[in-house]
């Protein structure tokens, strides 16, 4: 019976049992936050990733497209000698064109 009346003269916590609750739950919290935030910097870092990929994937067809350009003008300069006037302008002309593709390629890259 005597124990029974220390436990009722007791109270129910005492400052620093509260205290460290308190702590407890602010922790907690903080903890939660930082899981939140890592969940949020995982997404993040996913996207980057497919984008960085998407990006890598993209130079390598830009430089395949580079070096089939750079064939075609080689094979120009080694027969244009043997070309007419006329040729050796259509040919000025698609290589202007083959220039500024190049041109937007690297734009492209650089953005």
């Amino acid at each position: 019976m005597g124990d029974d009346n220390q436990a009722e003269d007791r109270p129910s916590a005492t400052p620093a049992e509260s205290g460290l609750d308190g702590q407890i739950r602010r922790i907690q919290d903080k903890l939660q936050q930082l899981l939140r935030q890592r969940d949020q910097l995982l997404k993040e870092n996913g996207k980057l990733k497919d984008e960085l990929r998407k990006v890598r994937d993209g130079q390598s067809e830009d430089g395949r497209r580079l070096e089939q350009l750079q064939q075609q003008v080689e094979a120009l300069r080694v027969t244009r000698t043997a070309m007419s006037e006329g040729e050796k302008r259509e040919m000025e002309k698609r290589l202007g064109q083959y220039i500024r593709e190049i041109d937007r390629c690297i734009a492209m890259l650089g953005e």
